[in-house]
């Protein structure tokens, strides 16, 4: 044992470079698979604790004044019911700030949908105008226990009494209105009614929702929402952000054990002699497979080690959203098993694929098999020959030809160094997708900056006419947004009717085409996977008592609601529906315009009329995939400069044999180191090009398989641009060819003593 610990010693002093970039790699490898388990963690477990310990309604029905619901708890997998609770739309303002909600009145505090208290205290029969305030409500108003918020357009001030979590569907400014709880006086004329339903299994959702239609009637029902909905709006872009940190960590985990198996086996065709003058003094083939796997093992296990300590010291302290997501990690109960599931399971593969390259290690046989006199790349192609004779530089057509003329040995180079590359192309088309989306957000079907609400006290042609005047508006797009049934009545969708036939709504057709005829619309990929419809096929949905049966043309790009979207005209909408007027505006703005400044501007014209906010574009809430993809380039960059430098190194030692004849038919030093250079250069080019040509697709695929699973839809990848592109495989084969420049020289001025000493 004390051998085989000298031995990888010494080693180690021969190749601490690789034995450092190893470590780092590992390290960097092991921080992404922990920040992904902290991200799906962070995303899962807070609404999940919520639902628990609130026991959340699985169903929410907001239905019709009329509806009665005592029938629902006597159906089959109900467990319990809450409500019904009055309910009115309106909205609240304070410091400046509106935000559309829903006041439902609760008498006290329920059984069922329990909001959590989180500050402040909940509702008192002695103060009437106490309200609570869903929390992302409160942080919209910036509102605390002991404010006041108004009801525009009355004399209603309410007080703030408490703030709560909520596992119900979460507020979004200028789509979803969020829940305000008070007392049932507050209400005294409600619009509606919300019947929140447990159930004994979870499963049966749909079912659940089919039976409480049937019970109330259709007509009764304005619309539904669930447990599943809820937590996939609460999750978010976290679980995204975990998804691609885990696709690249476990893409760079292959990469690093497929770079760690290559440079053993290179290390092992150039120490031949020294494993056999340790197998003939004594060493078995297990203690020089140990050697090797020691060596690796300890690399491997001191970057895992190191990541896990910084995670577990350092992780909460990183600002934004991956900080607070490795603070809930922190404590949550499965943390600590994660802690150290994950770095063993990386230096496990990392030892896997050790061993698999160490085993050759132990079958050299103890005295040296004779070298064959000739070259094993065999003589030079016709091609080549004709090469040297027309002028063409010996060094660049030897090099070119060194680079492949050990076809398995080399193909297998390319594929090792090829992963990382592909691996970074992907990265770069995930961040374009980003900035694109970023810069042009009417890509992903926000060709809208502003959403506008009006009440009924101004009429469509005062409200048009007060939007556009404001110079910065290109356009004004009224419209409607109602919930509809679906056939089957398990659940409701988003129906909305923007623009008119004269001037349509810029909608983004990925498929298909856009609306233009009576009964047209197109819809979201969300809804045409919930209906298990085409494009092209014919749906029938239920508005209330009323049937709306729409021809799907194309296939827009739908940001909004999970994709579960169907658009139409609001002219098609008024035929089923003479009497429909637009409650809400889509503002399209001009090149250039401020969207803040124009809101401000159209909010004060209003006079409070008007509800104004700005569009949320969901690429903004990827921001932190920006600093994810940097981190993962350098990872993958650590990779390839070890597969790289590993490379280089077997060139070097391939190239000692043929020193003595290209010394002989008068080549020079800096001619020699060229033919290295060059190979080098031809072995990462052709990398290059394979990990372009493979990746591009890939992360096409990736990003547009994405955007259909999440309902958006496919359609919304960008690649790099071309210049990108070349700009990254120069980098890449100019810093392979300087890096080979150093040794190759060293190489090609060795002594001859030597170099016959290498070749015998």
């Amino acid at each position: 044992m004390r051998a085989t610990m000298r031995w990888a010693h010494s080693d180690l002093r021969t190749h601490r470079g690789e034995a450092l970039f190893l470590v780092l790699a590992t390290a960097g490898i092991v921080t992404s698979l922990l920040l992904a388990t902290a991200l799906f963690g962070y995303a899962t477990n807070p609404w999940s604790r919520v639902f628990t310990q609130s026991r959340g309604a699985h169903v929410w029905l907001h239905t019709a004044v009329s509806a009665d619901p005592a029938a629902l708890a006597a159906l089959d997998g109900v467990e319990s019911v809450a409500g019904p609770y009055p309910t009115e739309s309106t909205a609240v303002t304070a410091r400046g700030t509106r935000a559309s909600v829903e006041l439902r009145g609760t008498p006290e505090l329920p059984e069922v949908g329990r909001p959590l208290l989180n500050a402040g205290r909940w509702l008192d029969a002695g103060n009437p105008d106490g309200v609570v305030l869903e929390t992302r409500v409160a942080r919209a108003l910036l509102a605390e226990p002991g404010d006041t918020v108004r009801v525009p357009g009355s004399t209603r001030t309410l007080t703030v009494l408490g703030v709560a979590d909520s596992a119900e569907r979460r507020y979004r400014p200028g789509e979803r209105p969020g829940v305000i709880w008070t007392q049932p006086s507050v209400v005294p004329d409600p619009t509606g009614q919300a019947i929140g339903l447990r159930l004994t299994d979870p499963q049966d959702t749909d079912y659940a929702v089919q039976r409480a239609v049937t019970v109330l009637g259709a007509g009764a029902i304005g619309e539904v929402s669930t447990w599943k909905q809820a937590r996939a709006e609460a999750q978010g872009d976290n679980r995204l952000l975990g998804q691609v940190l885990g696709l690249f960590g476990l893409g760079a985990l292959v990469a690093a054990g497929l770079a760690v198996h290559g440079a053993i086996g290179t290390r092992i065709r150039g120490h031949l002699r020294d494993i056999s003058v340790l197998k003939a003094i004594g060493f078995t083939p297990g203690q020089v497979v140990r050697v090797f796997l020691i060596q690796h093992i300890a690399y491997a296990l001191l970057g895992a080690v190191s990541a896990a300590a910084l995670a577990e010291a350092l992780g909460s302290r990183v600002p934004g959203r991956l900080g607070d997501a490795v603070g809930v990690w922190q404590g949550l109960p499965g943390h600590t098993l994660a802690l150290g599931t994950v770095p063993v399971g990386a230096v496990l593969f990392i030892g896997a694929t050790t061993g698999l390259a160490a085993w050759r290690a132990g079958r050299v046989p103890p005295v040296p098999l004779p070298r064959p006199a000739a070259s094993s790349g065999g003589r030079l192609p016709v091609a080549a020959r004709r090469a040297l004779g027309t002028g063409v530089p010996p060094a660049l057509v030897l090099g070119c030809h060194k680079a492949f003329s050990r076809r398995p040995r080399s193909l297998g180079t390319v594929a090792r160094l090829a992963l990382p590359l592909l691996l970074i192309v992907v990265a770069m088309s995930a961040w374009t997708t980003i900035d694109r989306y970023s810069d042009n957000p009417e890509r992903i079907g926000l060709p809208a900056a502003l959403t506008v609400h009006t009440d009924a006290r101004l009429s469509d042609r005062e409200t048009r006419s007060l939007l556009e005047r404001d110079p910065q508006v290109a356009a004004a797009h009224p419209g409607v947004e109602m919930a509809a049934l679906v056939p089957g009545q398990t659940a409701t969708i988003a129906l909305r009717g923007l623009g008119t036939r004269d001037k349509p709504y810029p909608y983004p057709i990925a498929e298909g085409r856009a609306a233009r005829g009576s009964d047209e619309a197109v819809a979201g990929q969300g809804l045409l996977d919930l209906l298990n419809v085409r494009v092209g096929d014919w749906v029938r949905m239920t508005v209330g008592d009323q049937p709306q049966i729409l021809h799907i043309v194309g296939r827009s790009i739908e940001a909004e609601n999970a994709g579960r979207v169907i658009s139409t005209s609001l002219d098609t909408l008024r035929e089923n529906d003479p009497q429909l007027r637009p409650t809400l505006y889509q503002i399209r703005l001009a090149p250039g315009a401020d969207p803040d400044a124009v809101a401000a501007r159209i909010t004060s014209e209003g006079a409070g009329h008007l509800d104004v906010h700005s569009v949320p574009n969901p690429a903004d809430g990827l921001s932190p995939l920006r600093g994810v993809v940097v981190g993962v380039i350098g990872v993958l960059a650590l990779i390839g400069l070890l597969e790289l430098l590993t490379a280089i190194g077997g060139t070097v030692r391939e190239s000692e044999r043929d020193l003595l004849a290209l010394k002989a038919i008068g080549l020079t030093p800096r001619q020699i180191t060229s033919i290295t250079v060059t190979a080098t250069g031809c072995t990462a080019l052709f990398a290059v090009v394979v990990a372009t040509a493979l990746g591009l697709p890939l992360a096409y695929w990736l990003i547009d398989y994405q955007g259909s699973s999440s309902g958006i839809g496919a359609g919304i990848a960008q690649l790099p641009s071309p210049l990108l592109l070349l700009l990254f495989g120069a980098a890449a084969v100019l810093g392979a060819t300087a890096l080979a420049a150093l040794p190759a020289a060293r190489a090609a001025r060795r002594r001859l003593a030597d170099t016959l000493s290498a070749v015998a």
